[in-house]
């Protein structure tokens, strides 16, 4: 056995895994147990799994089969909202040691130097119903951009989601504990923070405190230059939040907003807690305060209850609104969910030829959206590059463009000329020196 063991981790679903992968690394760096290097062969391989459609489940399944393959004599661990959900199935996975639960992500540490004394498999998940403790984290993506976690869980129960049942209830650090991590963030070097969750608007659930009053404190951290919103419910995405992001010092011009479909009647059959009225309000008051705000939204195709009608719809909706990039899913059956009570069962082929004009529609809102400001100045924070490939980096308002590599320049704030729009959506831009 190496004196110094090495972890490999794989990483699926969304940010906010990420962000938590970051955590379980640095808790196991605490150990000794580093990451491995390119080539060499880990002595623990960790998945922190996805579960928001079962094709993510099918993921979960085949990376962790895939590393007891090729790494028979590794330590093989699954975490994430999967192992919470089916932590039973994953167990049965031939060479499969470890199954954590959402509550036992930061004792991950514990339970792999356990496992080197005594070599015993472990099935370890808390009932949701019980998961009450909030587990810290932030990854850096790069030398530039951190995503930090201010919330977890969902008390909203959407009837086609596991998302509630996978993470449970909503709960949040206090904002003195998140304030003192964007100051670390800022004594790194790292210039722009952005702030995740399950159900981020949701903020205060058992502290007291809101939302609006945590973004105003992030705002006062000197060194951090720029903060987005990973994603907020638009019920939840107060004027007062609007209003100061608008005014504020660092919040960049830029929001995602769920909206999942335009249609009343899919958006009551989905329980979700608001009306097309509501969102359309939103995006209103958004591009009014902010007239260059970038606006992504969720759209989800094909759930039951979806008609054809109902589709068309929510497409004419969604096209009548200023938006800027739909990130667009088919609807996944779940087990346990009350959606599979709903009448009126997409077929896979209707949920794909929705989903493709979607995209369509996407993209054409997004050439329009970048559009109006080739020939502009704007602030870009730029990234480092690989070799001699152009630098990359996002304008305030979230439109991505290529300069030629200016190293002197990586991790700062400049002004770039937006110039020419490659088939990838990214803009070839020139340093204003």
């Amino acid at each position: 056995m190496k004196e110094q063991k090495t972890v490999l981790f794989e990483t699926l679903g969304c940010k906010l895994n990420f962000s938590e992968t970051a955590t379980m690394g640095q808790l196991l760096a605490e150990q000794g147990i580093m990451p491995v290097n390119d080539g060499d062969v880990p002595d623990v391989c960790v998945v922190n799994t996805c579960s928001v459609t079962e094709l993510a489940d099918k993921k979960g399944r085949q990376h962790l089969r895939s590393l007891v393959k090729r790494y028979p004599d590794a330590l093989i661990v699954a975490t994430g909202c999967y192992a919470q959900l089916k932590g039973e199935e994953i167990s049965q996975i031939p060479g499969v040691d470890i199954v954590l639960g959402q509550e036992q992500k930061a004792d991950i540490a514990q339970y792999v130097t356990r496992w080197f004394s005594d070599r015993e498999s472990v099935l370890s998940v808390t009932p949701t119903r019980d998961i009450r403790r909030f587990v810290p984290s932030c990854e850096c993506g790069s030398r530039t951009r951190y995503w930090l976690k201010v919330q977890d869980g969902c008390d909203y129960y959407c009837s086609y989601c596991t998302i509630p049942m996978a993470r449970g209830r909503s709960r949040c650090a206090t904002i003195d504990s998140l304030v003192k991590q964007v100051r670390e963030v800022a004594r790194q070097g790292g210039k722009e923070i952005v702030i995740t969750g399950v159900n981020i608007g949701d903020f205060g659930k058992g502290t007291g405190e809101k939302f609006i009053d945590l973004i105003k404190a992030f705002d006062a951290v000197e060194g951090i230059e720029r903060y987005r919103i990973s994603s907020i419910e638009p019920d939840l995405l107060t004027d007062e939040v609007i209003e100061f992001c608008a005014q504020s010092r660092a919040f960049m011009p830029h929001f995602h907003i769920p909206l999942q479909c335009g249609n009343d009647e899919v958006l009551r059959l989905m329980r979700r807690h608001y009306d097309r009225a509501v969102f359309a309000d939103k995006v209103n008051r958004c591009r009014q305060l902010m007239p260059d705000c970038f606006i992504g939204v969720d759209v989800m195709v094909g759930t039951r209850g979806e008609t054809p009608e109902r589709f068309e719809d929510s497409f004419d909706f969604v096209a009548s609104l200023d938006l800027q990039h739909l990130h667009v899913f088919p609807y996944s059956e779940r087990p346990g969910t009350m959606a599979l009570r709903i009448p009126h069962v997409v077929s896979q082929r209707e949920k794909q030829e929705r989903a493709a004009r979607m995209i369509t529609l996407s993209d054409t809102k997004q050439r329009e959206f970048i559009g109006r400001y080739l020939g502009t100045v704007r602030p870009v924070l730029l990234e480092a590059a690989h070799g001699n490939a152009p630098m990359h980096g996002f304008t305030d308002n979230y439109i991505r463009v290529s300069v030629q590599p200016c190293p002197e320049l990586v991790n700062t704030v400049v002004p770039v000329r937006l110039d020419t729009l490659n088939n990838d959506l990214t803009v070839n831009a020139i340093i204003i020196q």
